[in-house]
């Protein structure tokens, strides 16, 4: 066992007087050390019952005879940093977690680990770390929140998150009171877990059962149901079958399985943010998955699922019918069933078992909310390495418009200017230097857009950006363009008025100019330098990469 090199022989006799001080006595040093990599915190609403969560999984491993070792990493809520320099540092948050975790096991030796995330770039990170230690890995979430419920107009309607910032856009506009916004807020987030919809958090632990790296029930069993926690003791017991097995995460985790998880994600119209962490595992795993074979994938697999914020329908309602499995059931031949998973059966037996209950959620692949995915990659000369849209949540009317450029070089000056009521119909706000580099950190830009949203502008204008979108985004919203404008992509020299045309079906997207006057707007464009100098966010902007490959440092 790896950790018998802190534990067996005469020389080692210091560290298990050091051990003995944690408690571990007797034959526990016979017994394997499971890490178990808690992210819970006070601070995140999707972390703040991960202690429950832990105890389960520690119970599980000591069931089946191991002795579990409980340490933590950080965890960003994003709702909270939206909108303020705080989001610059959570897409940087990611690399920090999985790096945290690496430390943790190399000096401590476990056999195997437990990873318990929940939020956004918990998820990627601990994926990420799994992949980078390569020892017997499971994953169980905190899993996701229940939906908000308040009585409005006599009538009982359910309310999340995004309800709450499409309530701030509709106060600017005149059309809500601040004490109708203040109801909304106080209903929206009931209680624990992950935000309710088909958000970046849940979008990231729902394929983590198409990777087969969790058990399933992983990203649809509410936090609050009991259900979560006999998953996360089943968890614990699991880990022990895997190191026995000698499964690896680089087992679990490769092209194929990673080509499952995005079909899932295009049947269930998941976050753009998945494009950026599933880029980001596979160039952690070693495995080439460019931008264009998600495209690819984009084209063969329908959008069956269609949830919030593209629906009333929340993660509680997919998980009573019938969850991931039921999902991968309905499109289980655009999977490959041989991909092996943490259940320590091929991924063909949990799609035969998986089952729907409830047409309403879970559609047909003979009827489809649209023949191909709800996620799609768009290319062109305004971004020649690729851009991400949520295609499942834009509205018919935009999914090819042309409309002249609104120019911002960061968030604020768009919010400001959305709030001012400078943006016109038919207008393509464009939002540059908000890239991995030029932001740092690739900032959401979910206020800008739930402006719009609660403005009634959502289906007049688009909005263009090298930033990231949340999952919670609606409407013709085009992020990760890359190149980044920091970077002297085409972005960077958009003007005011400039004719820019989006064509989703045919994933376009093309500033109406000629190659030569783009070619020589660059050659005026001064070199981008970076007020931020110091701090982890400036060695941030020294090491990060691309968002066409997964915003991850350069090796």
């Amino acid at each position: 066992m790896r950790s018998d090199g802190v534990k067996k022989g005469v020389e080692r006799a210091s560290h298990r007087a050091l051990l003995r001080a944690v408690g571990v006595c007797g034959d526990d040093f016979s017994k394997p050390f499971i890490g178990v990599v808690n992210s819970f915190n006070e601070v995140v609403p999707g972390h703040i019952h991960l202690r429950s969560i832990a105890e389960a999984v520690k119970a599980g491993i000591r069931d089946d005879g191991g002795v579990p070792f409980e340490f933590n990493t950080i965890g960003v809520c994003d709702g909270i940093a939206m909108n303020h320099p705080g989001m610059k540092y959570s897409l940087p948050s990611r690399e920090l977690i999985a790096d945290s975790i690496e430390i943790m096991a190399e000096a401590h030796q476990f056999d195997a680990l437990v990873f318990i995330p929940n939020c956004d770039k918990v998820v990627p990170g601990m994926l990420m770390a799994a992949v980078r230690l390569n020892i017997p890995s499971i994953f169980i979430s905190g899993g996701p929140m229940l939906a908000g419920r308040m009585n409005q107009g006599g009538q009982s309607v359910t309310v999340d998150l995004i309800s709450v910032f499409n309530a701030v856009g509709s106060v600017v506009r005149g059309k809500m009171t601040e004490a109708e916004l203040e109801e909304i807020e106080i209903a929206a987030c009931p209680g624990c877990g992950s935000c309710s919809g088909m958000y970046t958090a849940n979008t990231m632990n729902c394929l983590a059962e198409a990777l087969g790296i969790a058990l399933p029930g992983n990203g649809t069993i509410p936090a609050v149901d009991s259900r979560r926690v006999i998953l996360a003791m089943e968890a614990g017991r699991q880990i022990m079958a895997i190191l026995k097995k000698g499964l690896l995460p680089k087992d679990v985790i490769t092209k194929d399985s990673i080509a499952n998880a995005f079909a899932v994600d295009m049947a269930l119209g998941g976050s753009t943010n998945s494009v950026l962490h599933l880029m980001a595992l596979a160039h952690e795993a070693g495995i080439d998955f460019p931008l264009s074979l998600i495209d690819e994938i984009s084209r063969r697999v329908p959008h069956i699922s269609k949830l919030s914020p593209a629906s009333e329908v929340h993660i509680e309602d997919l998980d009573l019918a019938g969850g991931i499995p039921a999902v991968m059931h309905e499109i289980a031949d655009s999977l490959n069933g041989k991909c092996q998973t943490v259940s320590l059966v091929p991924l063909s037996s949990i799609i035969k078992g998986g089952k729907v209950r409830n047409r309403a959620v879970i559609r047909s692949v003979s009827e489809p909310y649209s023949k191909t995915g709800g996620l799609a990659i768009l290319f062109g000369n305004l971004a020649p390495e690729g851009a991400v849209v949520k295609s499942g949540a834009v509205d018919p009317e935009m999914m090819v418009h042309e409309g002249p450029a609104r120019v911002f070089n960061n968030e604020e000056e768009a919010t400001k200017g959305i709030m001012k009521g400078d943006i016109k119909k038919g207008d393509v706000i464009v939002i540059r230097y908000e890239g991995p580099k030029g932001g740092p950190g690739m900032r959401e830009m979910l206020t800008p857009t739930s402006l719009l949203s609660g403005m009634g502008l959502d289906k007049d204008v688009a909005l263009i950006t090298d930033g990231r979108f949340s999952g919670g985004t609606k409407g013709a919203a085009i992020g990760h363009v890359a190149p980044e404008a920091a970077g002297r992509g085409p972005i960077a020299v958009v003007k005011n008025g400039d004719i820019i045309s989006i064509n989703i079906p045919e994933c376009r997207l093309e500033l109406k100019l000629s190659d030569a006057e783009i070619k020589k707007r660059l050659s005026l464009l001064p070199e981008y330098k970076s007020k931020i100098k110091a701090g982890y966010l400036g060695r941030y902007i020294e090491s990060v990469g691309s968002a066409s490959t997964g915003a991850v440092f350069a090796k």
